[in-house]
């Protein structure tokens, strides 16, 4: 049972587009370059073609989780658009879907080769026009939560210093929902990128309950120059082993500072850090509050992520950890399984080529947790002040209080 009480348990909002997955087989290739050669003809597999983006990533694995999802996005008068909107009738409202004469709808070809970091090529479309006016706040009030995704894939709500994003997040916080943002990492080249993210966070994180960045995502967000440097200094990878416990707990401590009840750090292989503010400031969220603010208050955690036996594709992986967040936090359950629960749904995507058809039935993942035997990956939480849980396969924070 949810705890919302609402006509929909989630509006799931923000970016949505359509996804064109070719499958490509493994090669033993580990750089683009080995597969994609200048006048090279590449055989590659069967395509898949899905929605994409947070609203349907994260709405549709809800929806597996049995979850009840309003969708909310806008799409172009095109057939792009008509398919995106046949495709999540099948699981959920498509009542808050705006079409838009006039302007496309977005859409991505994912390219995903096995053992390399993916890559995408994106048209934003309709996404970059999304304001407060495509959001249909009545349908929000009917709603316990209200989640938005990947604004820095959203032109107008960056631009302003994210005046559009805060209204949105007034507005939702004002029709009585709980709410959640996840983010997606800018390119550091484009308008996106040099945006001042820092004070776009400072005036929207007043009015988010429950922020959900990545730790590369956070990471830039403070502290963009920085952020160059250190991925210049490891060959322009990915950061997630680089990043330190104490670097992730300071983050964190800036997002509760500037007015997020709790907030995360996924990061992949490592797993999802999370840390929370005091009880005190839960008594301003929405209809999906902690039922026990205890469990939640001032609580500091690293839950590792589980190990898969092979990995089809990452696409949508930290959406559907979202998913898996949000079922169990609706179901009213503890930060700890709120976390592991996250992983297991991240773990099921990591097996399917797209970002959803890996995701299992709400029986089947609680199932998954308590019998099979899941391997976890060392986080290596080796900070000073950090120990292990003594009950759980996760560790405990020095900014926790029962560290």
């Amino acid at each position: 049972m949810l705890v919302t009480g609402k006509e929909y348990d989630l509006v799931a909002a923000g970016h949505i587009c359509l996804d064109i997955i070719p499958e490509i087989p493994d090669t033993g290739a580990r750089t683009m370059g080995d597969i994609f050669r200048p006048g090279a003809l590449v055989n590659i597999g069967p395509c898949a073609i899905s929605t994409g983006g947070p609203v349907s990533n994260t709405g549709i694995g809800a929806v597996k989780l049995g979850v009840k999802v309003a969708f909310m996005a806008k799409v172009g008068d095109d057939e792009h658009g008509r398919i995106i909107r046949r495709l999540l009738e099948r699981s959920g409202s498509s009542e808050g879907i705006r079409t838009a004469p006039g302007v496309s709808t977005s859409y991505t070809v994912a390219i995903a080769p096995p053992g390399i970091d993916r890559m995408f090529l994106h048209c934003p479309g309709a996404n970059d026009t999304f304001t407060a006016d495509d959001v249909n706040f009545d349908l929000v009030a009917r709603a316990g939560h209200f989640h938005l995704g990947y604004p820095p894939l959203m032109r107008s709500l960056y631009e302003n210093e994210g005046h559009a994003l805060a209204e949105i997040f007034r507005q939702a916080k004002a029709a009585g929902a709980t709410t959640s943002l996840d983010m997606s990492l800018p390119d550091p080249t484009t308008p996106s990128g040099k945006a001042p993210w820092s004070r776009i966070l400072a005036n929207v994180l007043p009015h988010v309950d429950v922020f959900l960045p990545s730790m590369e995502e956070g990471f830039f967000m403070l502290q963009p120059e920085d952020f160059l440097a250190r991925k210049k200094q490891h060959g322009g990878g990915e950061l997630l082993d680089h990043i330190s416990p104490d670097e992730c707990s300071h983050m964190a401590g800036v997002f509760l500072d500037l007015g997020a009840c709790m907030t995360s750090l996924k990061s992949g292989h490592r797993g999802y850090y999370f840390r929370t503010a005091d009880a005190s400031t839960f008594t301003r969220m929405g209809a999906a509050r902690p039922g026990d603010p205890t469990g939640w208050s001032n609580r500091e955690l690293w839950c590792p992520a589980f190990r898969p036996a092979r990995i089809a594709s990452a696409t949508g992986s930290g959406d559907s950890s979202i998913a898996g967040f949000l079922a169990a936090f609706l179901r009213g359950m503890s930060l700890e399984d709120c976390l592991r629960t996250a992983n297991c749904t991240g773990y099921q995507n990591l097996h399917a080529l797209d970002a959803v058809s890996g995701i299992r039935s709400w029986a089947e993942t609680v199932d998954v947790l308590d019998r099979d035997a899941l391997t976890v990956i060392d986080p290596h939480v080796d900070a000073e002040g950090w120990r292990k849980h003594p009950s759980r396969s996760m560790w405990i924070g020095p900014n926790d209080p029962s560290a």
